[in-house]
Order: C-alpha cells, then structure tokens, then sequence
C-alpha cells in the first residue's frame, strides 16, 4: 500500500457513564490507558489512545461520560466530551447492552442527551453496544439493535464485549475506512497522548475508587506534586484531595491501612507502567467544595 492511501484520524468515544468506554480503549489497544473501575463517572478527562497500524493510525479519544447530573465539575466534564465529538473525524456511541435488557427504562433517560446530536451527525458513527458477554441468550439483544437501528438510521451498530475482545474487529475495519487519508500524527510506538506523570495521577485515582465505598470516591481528586526520574527509580509524591473531614478519616482508614493499600497498588502499577522502581509519597488534604471551585478544578485538568 503507498503512503498516500494511508488512513489517520480521530475518533469520539460518547456514552453514558459506565458503558464501557474505557475497558473498550484498553482492548483496543491490548493495553491499559485508561483507568477502569465498576462505579460510574470514573472518566474525567479526555483520554487519547494511539492504534497504530500498517496502513493506519486510530486516535481514539476516551471522553466523561455524557450525563443530565448537575454541578460546576459535572458541567465541566460534559463540555470535555462535547469538545471531543466537535474534533472528530468518526463518532462512537457506546451503550451498555445488559442494562437495557435487564432495565428498559433506563435507555430513555442514557439515550436522550445523545439522540438529537447524534441523529443530526453526517459523520460516520459506529454504535458500539458493549457488554453481550453478560447473558447468554443473544435474542434478548435483537429488540435493543432494532430500536437503536431505527433511532438512528445514519449509524451502523456493532454488538461487542469490551471484556472479553469480541466483535472489535468490525468495529476496527468500520472505523479505519471512514478515516481520512493521511499519514501518521504520532509515533507508531506511541500508545497515548497524555504524560506519565498525569497517568500516574490517574493510576492512584483509580485505587481510590476501587477501595472506597459509595459515593466518596467522587468527592476525590489527585494531583501529583512530584514526578524525578533519577534513572533508576522514579520518585512521585502525591497529593489526595478531599472534601470533607470525615473524609480525610475514611481515606486513611484505621491505622493508615487504606492509604497503605492504595498506595501499594499504585505504586505496583506505575512500576509495571515504567519499568522501574517506583517510590510512592500519598498524603491526603482537605478542600472543602473543591467539586465547585472552578480555579482548582482547571487546575487539575478538568477542563475543555
């Protein structure tokens, strides 16, 4: 194939919180760039990973997931996933399968901030309804791919499971021969747009919300306030920011054995991320409403 029919683009990954949209990125690429955990609203930044191939190179972009819920950083964090789609070459929804299923009544509410953007949209979109590995009988699926089909007659739908690989192939090929042709924006060893030191950052955020319980992982923030490669180690020092007093307690937990717990596996991760020894300083402050300070919340990225 000459250089000239080579194809390099960007594509938007839109969804509702917890579909799937970063489990998706990491099978994409085989690896891990995105943070993954059960609880909704993980994603807060635009996440960019690099697929990069002979003949092409796909720039997806992990984006929050799209909500109705209100507040300064949940406005925040719509904007960064709009501003994605705006910049797109190709759009993907992805949708949780499963829960529509098992729940009917939750696609109106998911679906309704979406459906008119995306209905509108003369841009390729691929609907890529996730998560078939969580039941059996693949006819249950049929209804879903029907009303989807026709609430958006101008997309092609894909049914995958993110977890388990399957169904990406297609999805590939859809979205690499509606890329332009162009050649590569990046390195072909590049996985992803963003630096260690944010996706160290994102590696400690991840743990806390694995850990923690309820809500309190959404009233977290980290920001790394030392990131010293010395060539044989790399020293981070950072800093957990929360909401509340009783928080601060919570994340510790008793005899600092939360901290400790997050902060090893943290440290576990980065270290199979660099390829070096890793030594890992958490500290945990207090910032009360810091989910409604917009100085701060630019500061930490959260921002289109």
């Amino acid at each position: 194939m000459s250089e000239t029919e080579h194809r390099c683009g960007w594509v938007a990954m839109m969804g509702p919180p917890n579909a799937g949209k970063s489990t998706l990125l990491n099978a994409f690429l085989g690896q891990k760039v995105a943070i993954v955990t059960p609880k909704p609203q993980t994603t807060r930044h635009q996440i960019s990973g690099i697929l990069s191939r002979p003949d092409s190179q796909i720039i997806f972009m992990d984006t929050p997931g799209i909500h109705q819920l209100r507040g300064k950083m949940n406005k925040l964090l719509l904007q960064t996933a709009w501003q994605a789609m705006s910049g797109a070459d190709v759009v993907m929804v992805v949708l949780d399968s499963d829960l529509y299923i098992r729940k009917p009544d939750f696609f109106d509410n998911d679906i309704e901030p979406l459906s008119e953007a995306i209905l509108n949209e003369t841009r390729p979109v691929a609907v890529v309804v996730n998560k078939v590995d969580l039941f059996r009988d693949k006819a249950k699926m049929l209804p879903l791919l029907e009303r989807l089909s026709k609430l958006w007659p101008n997309a092609e739908v894909f049914p995958v499971s993110a977890k388990n690989a399957d169904g990406l192939t297609a999805v590939l090929q859809f979205i690499q021969s509606r890329l332009p042709v162009s050649p590569p924006l990046y390195p072909a060893d590049q996985l992803s747009t963003m630096p260690l030191r944010f996706m160290a950052a994102e590696v400690v955020r991840e743990k806390l919300f694995l850990d923690l319980r309820q809500e309190l992982p959404y009233y977290t923030a980290v920001e790394i306030e030392k990131w010293e490669d010395t060539g044989d180690r790399i020293i981070v020092n950072a800093i957990i920011y929360v909401a509340r007093k009783t928080h601060k307690a919570m994340v510790i937990g008793k005899g600092g054995q939360n901290l400790k717990s997050v902060g090893t596996a943290a440290r576990k991760e980065l270290q199979e991320m660099t390829g070096k020894k890793v030594h890992l300083e958490l500290w945990v402050k207090i910032r009360e409403g810091w989910t409604e300070d917009i100085g701060f919340l630019r500061m930490l990225g959260l921002s289109s």
